[in-house]
């Protein structure tokens, strides 16, 4: 091995660095070739030096950490097994080369002692000096054996890993020194070496004869412990060629066998916490599946720590995971009693399995005791900390289920109960979860029917209940899909799920925008436009710099496009400022799903709103006979914002109440379908 300068080595590092991310990348491509492109570089890492267990343990620690941290390679969660697996596979490469390089040392060392042995017919001092230097010197332990299997010599290093003194080891027997279930075969190999061809019946020559033995072995420690070694023995012969003694080298194993049994439980645990991880859980979880009780099977709980980012935020990431190895704890502490495994996944996820039992409290029970031994109080740094959890649970799961689909249904059930707020928890439930496939098909599909022209714009009008005018008109979105068509909201609401709602929106506000700017230069139509926007687009930080965009394109009048907000969304700062900045540009503002109560009217009476619009579910109360106090409701309303709109009229006698009531204008099916634009036009008839 020639030695590298620091420069050369720089280099080889780099390659080899370069060499294994293309292995990370090529393990998570599908179809991922065999592993070996990884355990050639743990081949290459030993014949650059790198031939102790430190070299190795450092590597894979400095690996393991730097090779997550690297842009490439996140999110993490997506690399993170294909990083696990190939320095796994550089750990095999760098163990096998580092076992051959013992063997050939040892190979090395056993011809060395041969030769030293036959040259002790011509110089017996000079070679019994050099067998003296060999054997001392080494830090394989090495053991001279009779031919009786009596120990006749021992150098320090076999005394080392049994922890003999080499004084104590003389004369003992080497198969005492063997577990009990390995004696026989090693006694079996030292036979095979004493065994002769030439006294074959058959004849035979010197090069059929076995001229050593290798083979893993169980030695007995002076304190009773079992030392795991590699033992490779051989015969040496005198000058007559007759057996002398056996020589056996011994490579002591356990130290790598520790250090391989370490990287295979880091692979399968989370270094923090030491719960099992999420690839550990899932093996475990589909064995559960399997033997489950089949009356009280089993069930499994998806928790996450509610409010963890403003922990880690305001106090610092090490903080957060110390928050988070109490978690842990509290979570063994509750389910001391169960038969039940606790697994940290990403972040601050953890997943529970527990197989059910006569005594097993039920779903509610456990998740109440979870959070009440979270609400006490941990202190770090002086800072008492208390935190609750949000639960998904997967109740007696059939045992025909995949692992992935378990986890698949508490996810699922861990979302619903986040929207019902923090320390909530939800049970997965067959008819739910097949509404909600439902409603994620449609999202993942919507993309796809925008691109087709499956999904366009409709308009309806905004009617004056007094003097049935048509004084706006409002732009809704239709997807079309035969007999199950969605209307402005079937289409919003998978929308806002995905994000695709920002750009969908743009074009939705530019289509309508440039329909009316043709209708006025066409048709001379002096109706201003109506577009009620969705939470997400209210708040979107680049909301103004859109409709900006859009009425210099289509050179629309500001004056002529009024926006509509959902009025729960006005507790957010972002959307405050949209809508004040809006009102500014000469852009009409309104309040939508406006309830006409306290909070509802104070919000009105101090944002710049030119209307409200009174939610739908009032005009159905108000149908029903179960809101007369709404009348005496709405002039309050007028004080707040100069026009009162009203939506969802189905029937004359709606439209007469509301007018009454002092409500200037309405929407809904009394006044007709929203209409492609062709097909739109003056909506008096409905009205009469």
């Amino acid at each position: 091995m020639v030695a590298l300068d620091r420069n050369e080595l720089d280099r080889e590092m780099r390659d080899r660095l370069d060499d294994l991310c293309a292995a990370v990348h090529a393990e998570a491509s599908p179809g991922s070739p065999s592993p070996r492109s990884a355990e050639r570089i743990g081949e290459q890492l030993v014949a650059l030096g790198y031939v102790t267990e430190d070299g190795l343990r450092v590597t894979l620690d400095v690996l393991g950490k730097g090779l997550l941290g690297l842009p490439e390679f996140q999110p993490v969660e997506r690399h993170a097994q294909s990083v696990v697996a190939v320095l796994g596979a550089l750990s095999s490469g760098f163990l096998a080369a580092s076992r051959r390089a013992v063997f050939e040392q040892q190979e090395s060392m056993q011809l060395s002692l041969l030769k030293a042995v036959r040259d002790a017919q011509w110089n017996l001092k000079e070679s019994e000096a050099r067998f003296e230097e060999v054997v001392t010197s080494s830090a394989s332990g090495i053991l001279v054996v009779d031919l009786t299997g009596r120990i006749v010599r021992a150098n320090a290093a076999i005394g080392d890993i049994l922890g003999y003194t080499t004084e104590e080891l003389t004369g003992l027997g080497l198969l005492d020194l063997v577990h009990p279930a390995s004696v026989r075969g090693l006694g079996e190999a030292m036979l095979a070496l004493l065994d002769d061809p030439h006294e074959d019946a058959q004849g035979g020559s010197r090069a059929d004869r076995q001229e050593r033995v290798r083979q893993p072995q169980r030695l007995l420690r002076k304190d009773g412990d079992v030392a795991r070694i590699s033992l490779t023995m051989s015969l040496l012969r005198g000058a007559d060629d007759q057996p002398v003694h056996f020589v056996a080298v011994i490579e002591d194993g356990t130290e790598l066998m520790l250090l391989q049994s370490e990287l295979n439980r880091q692979a399968l645990h989370d270094v923090s916490t030491g719960l099992p991880n999420r690839q550990y859980f899932t093996t475990h979880l589909e064995s559960a599946l399997r033997r489950a009780d089949p009356v009280r099977g089993i069930s499994v709980f998806h928790l996450d720590v509610d409010a963890f980012g403003m922990v880690c935020n305001s106090l610092g990431r090490p903080t957060g995971e110390r928050l988070l190895v109490h978690v842990s704890q509290r979570l063994k502490a509750v389910l001391a009693r169960e038969k039940a495994m606790i697994a940290r996944f990403d972040g601050d996820e953890f997943a529970i399995l527990v197989e059910n039992a006569a005594g097993t409290p039920d779903v509610a029970t456990t998740v109440a005791e979870i959070n009440r031994e979270l609400a006490e109080p941990v202190y770090f740094d002086d800072r008492g900390l208390a935190v609750s959890v949000s639960v998904g649970v997967v109740r007696r799961p059939p045992s025909d289920w995949a692992p992935a689909e378990v986890m698949r249904a508490a996810e699922q059930a861990l979302r619903r109960a986040k929207a019902g707020g923090r320390g909530q928890w939800a049970l997965f439930h067959d008819g739910q979860d097949a509404d909600e496939r439902r409603a994620d098909a449609l999202a993942v599909a919507m993309p796809g029917a925008w691109e087709h022209g499956e999904i366009g714009v409709r308009y309806r009008p905004v009617v004056e209940l007094a003097g049935r005018a048509l004084v706006a008109v409002e732009a809704v979105l239709h997807w079309d899909r035969g007999d199950d068509s969605l209307d402005h909201a079937g289409c919003t609401a998978p929308a806002e799920r995905t994000g695709l709602i920002l750009p969908l929106g743009e074009w939705h506000l530019a289509t309508a925008c440039g329909q009316v700017r043709w209708w006025g230069q066409s048709a001379g139509l002096t109706a201003s436009l109506r577009v009620g926007l969705t939470r997400n687009q209210s708040r979107d930080g680049d909301l103004v710099r859109r409709v900006r965009r859009v009425l210099d394109d289509t050179g629309l009048p500001a004056s002529r496009l009024t926006v509509g907000m959902p009025v729960a969304v006005l507790a957010e700062p972002e959307a405050v400022d949209n809508l004040t900045v809006l009102a500014e540009l000469g852009v009409g503002t309104s309040l939508d799903d406006f309830g006409l109560g306290p909070d509802d009217l104070a919000v009105a009476a101090e944002l710049p709103i030119g209307s409200v619009r009174v939610a739908r579910r009032l005009v159905e109360r108000q149908a029903r006979g179960e809101a007369e106090h709404l009348a005496g409701l709405v002039p309050l309303a007028r004080r707040a914002a100069a026009r009162v709109l009203v939506d969802g009229l189905e029937t004359r006698e709606q439209a007469d109440w509301w007018r009454a009531a002092g409500v200037v204008a309405g929407t809904g099916p009394f006044f007709g379908d929203p209409l492609p634009a062709g097909a739109f036009h003056d909506p008096i008839e409905w009205y009469d």
